[in-house]
């Protein structure tokens, strides 16, 4: 048995500290500082009870001295905190009493967010355990997307891999020291001690460095803020882990594996007294901690873990149809039966999207990446998710009686912020909890599209030219309004198939059969492919919208509709593999067509192709002249995550823009934007002359785009702002070097010649 553990079984009420020294004389460890004229006994002395020179005999302290060859053992018995009596209560009761309130309220408002969450729609989330427990490893436990903000992350994380080391210190310390003495081996006591203290270090700075951030440096989005709630948190969390050094002191901490709590007992007098002021401080900012958790933001602490682990499995971006078979797969428009469309109530939301109102953690990352908060409109994804939990809490006894509420959740969030979305999912990409703003807005869409048919005075101005873009969709199968005759006008000349069977469709998309600056675009494709040797076709006439615009515009059912043609055009022609130059008709042939039967279409962009092409040697290495950078459309890089592919179909880009990649900023025409008509008020720019600002910032001679919305916008936010940039597309570049290459081969034969 160990000196400790002997100890400690002759006087059970009591901690027992020690101390060994290999010098010659042994000093006072526990209330005096070590002083060569505080000496207590010389290794020779081994009689128990021997009192400190220092402090005399009305010392008031029991001290055992045990010789042990040329070492001498010093032990101090000090009281555990809850085994001393305060008022004549015992300590044991007064934490009990301060253990049932806390963790009875805390206990309370968890249950009662989770019965909040319940209420919500069913969403099958309890698939692809594999996948969902990496998720929860590399984003949770990890904190991958919280370190992709190096400043906040990093403090963010300290706190959190700090937190998760102490915690079980709490255990202990409130258990009166069982889980260390009686739980855990002995052999890992060392291990584990350095383990908490190493926690609570790390969770201390990065308390004291945040709380600088927000006071001295506090970041554009938190001014003008209240910082309070976050402050007395960081404060809360400060408090438990500087006194737990004390605590720590007054047990004999280890000075391998404790140096901090080492140091403290060696340079602070440390007192009974001033290990239970410590202890109780330690403890009611524990419990503190536990009321303000489910009141506040750090309701996440909670909340985050099951949002990680419940995420989207799907394809970034990718909408759920109406009604599903017991497959997943999409049913027939004529099968269909429901009785509402969309998410008005708070209930119509799925449970998995209600967690997101207790996991937001406030960082305000996706409101800082919002192409519709930036030019000032009414849409902040942040807010919206506060709404969630806002309205839920508001009207909790309503909603738990199943009664709705006279306000529904439309109404909360406003449809001014609904049809601001761009559906950009850049919110969605930076959340380092996974939160899933825009299925909440798109949801609602399909509600005041498809069931409420009316809208609100505010956003009229901007929905009415939207429907008229769905009336043509609906007559024409294009949001123009051209008759689909003349759908494959664009390549009369070109000598290529149409709808004929061939190795590649070239879908052209809308934009390039009906925009003249994008026909260009299209037909400059399809030389492409030409040059390379390839066969392929286009469907002319009998290719119809993809129903990107009526989808993210909410009328589901049209979108439903235009699928299922194209689908069926498809199986008629025998199409396998398809490129297109947009990226939206990219996404939805590629990844949402499949709830609709089409799993086994291989869909390019055409970009890839070229790439791919380039690479085989097909088609000749890329070289441009002057200086290019690239907008990244949405829908290829952030959600199709093609960043590669572009940037060497052209031959690289000379300089990146600020925000580019998975980062780059929206031009403002996805989520049906491009239909609507975008008011901002004054003192703000349009989403497109706000990208345009940065794409000119570049010094750049040209702007390499890879899709027709983006070329649109772009082109009138250069002109608006006076820029002489150039819009180019991927395939406008690359034809241009193909011809000039073989300008330059033509004339190197002339003069051999």
């Amino acid at each position: 048995m160990s000196f400790r553990n002997k100890f400690h079984s002759i006087y059970p009420p009591f901690r027992v500290l020690f101390k060994t020294y290999s010098h010659s004389l042994v000093y006072c460890y526990s209330d005096c500082r070590l002083s060569k004229d505080h000496r207590m006994f010389s290794k020779e002395d081994t009689l128990a009870g021997s009192t400190c020179l220092h402090h005399g005999d009305g010392w008031g302290r029991k001290y055992f001295a045990v010789g042990l060859k040329e070492w001498i053992l010093f032990v101090a018995i000090m009281q555990h905190p809850l085994d001393v009596s305060y008022f004549g209560i015992s300590g044991w009761y007064i934490l009990l009493f301060m253990g049932i309130l806390s963790l009875g309220f805390f206990t309370y408002q968890v249950q009662k967010a989770t019965r909040l969450v319940l209420l919500g729609a069913k969403d099958n989330r309890f698939d692809s355990w594999g996948a969902r427990m990496k998720e929860t490893a590399t984003v949770w436990l990890g904190q991958k997307k919280v370190l992709e903000d190096p400043v906040a992350g990093a403090m963010h994380v300290l706190m959190f891999w700090g937190f998760l080391m102490l915690s079980s210190d709490m255990l202990d310390l409130a258990s009166g020291n069982r889980f260390s003495e009686h739980i855990l081996p002995s052999i890992l006591n060392p291990i584990w001690n350095g383990m908490v203290e190493l926690g609570y270090t790390s969770a201390l700075i990065g308390c004291f460095l945040a709380l600088n951030r927000r006071i001295l440096f506090t970041p554009e989005k938190l001014k003008g803020k209240s910082q309070l709630e976050g402050n007395v948190i960081l404060l809360l969390i400060m408090t438990i882990c500087t006194t737990s050094y004390v605590i720590e002191a007054g047990e004999g901490p280890d000075p391998t594996y404790e140096m901090i709590g080492y140091w403290v007992s060696q340079t602070f007098t440390i007192t009974q007294s001033l290990v239970n002021w410590a202890y109780w401080a330690h403890m009611v900012a524990i419990c503190t901690f536990l009321f303000l958790i489910p009141l506040s933001k750090h309701m996440h602490l909670v909340m985050a873990l099951p949002n990680v682990f419940f995420f989207d499995t799907e394809p970034m971006a990718k909408m759920r149809p109406l009604q599903t078979d017991e497959n997943g797969t999409a049913v027939p428009l004529d099968e269909l039966d429901l009785e509402s469309f969309g998410a008005a109530s708070y209930t119509q939301l799925s449970w998995r999207s209600l967690i997101d109102g207790w996991a937001c953690t406030s960082c305000a990352r996706c409101q800082d990446v919002c192409p519709a908060y930036a030019s000032g409109k009414a849409l902040n994804p942040m807010q919206i998710i506060h709404d969630v939990r806002g309205y839920a809490n508001e009207h909790a006894e309503l909603l738990f009686k199943g009664e709705a509420p006279e306000e529904d959740i439309i109404s909360r969030f406003s449809e001014s912020a609904i049809w601001a979305c761009t559906t950009c999912n850049a919110c969605v990409d930076v959340c380092p909890v996974n939160i899933e703003h825009v299925p909440k807005l798109t949801d609602a869409r399909r509600h005041l599209m498809m069931e409420r048919m009316e809208f609100d005075e505010s956003v009229e101005d901007t929905v009415m030219p939207l429907m008229m873009t769905i009336e043509n969709l609906e007559s024409d199968s294009n949001p123009y309004g051209i008759p689909m005759h003349e759908r494959g006008d664009w390549a009369a000349d070109l000598d290529v198939k149409v709808a004929e069977p061939a190795e590649y469709i070239y879908f052209a998309g809308c934009a390039a059969s009906f925009d003249e600056r994008n026909k260009k675009v299209a037909r400059d494709t399809i030389s492409i492919m030409k040059e390379a040797g390839l066969d392929v076709g286009i469907l002319g006439m009998q290719e119809g919208c993809t129903g990107d615009a009526a989808r993210r515009a909410g009328n589901e059912y049209l979108f439903q509709m235009l699928a299922e043609t194209n689908l069926a055009t498809f199986e008629e022609i025998g199409v396998k593999k398809i490129v297109s130059s947009c990226p939206h008709c990219f996404h939805t042939l590629g990844t949402e067509y499949k709830d609709f039967g089409g799993q086994d279409i291989e869909v390019m962009h055409h970009s890839q192709l070229i790439n791919h092409l380039q690479q085989e040697g097909k088609l000749p290495e890329p070289n441009h002249d002057g200086k290019i950078t690239y907008h990244d459309p949405c829908y290829l890089g952030r959600i199709g995550g093609e960043m590669e592919a572009p940037r060497s179909a052209i031959g690289g880009v000379d300089i990146e823009t600020e925000n580019h990649g998975r980062g780059s900023f929206c031009c403002g025409a996805g989520g049906a934007q491009m239909w609507m008509e975008e008011h901002v008020d004054e003192g703000y720019d349009r989403v497109n002359i706000i990208r345009s600002k940065e794409l000119a910032a570049t010094g750049a001679d040209t702007v390499a785009v890879g899709c027709p919305f983006c070329s649109t916008m772009v082109t009138d936010g250069l002109s608006s702002i006076g820029s002489e940039m150039e819009v180019k597309d991927i395939a406008e570049i690359v034809w241009e070097q193909i011809k000039a290459n073989d300008a330059k081969i033509q004339a190197s034969k002339g003069e051999e010649e």
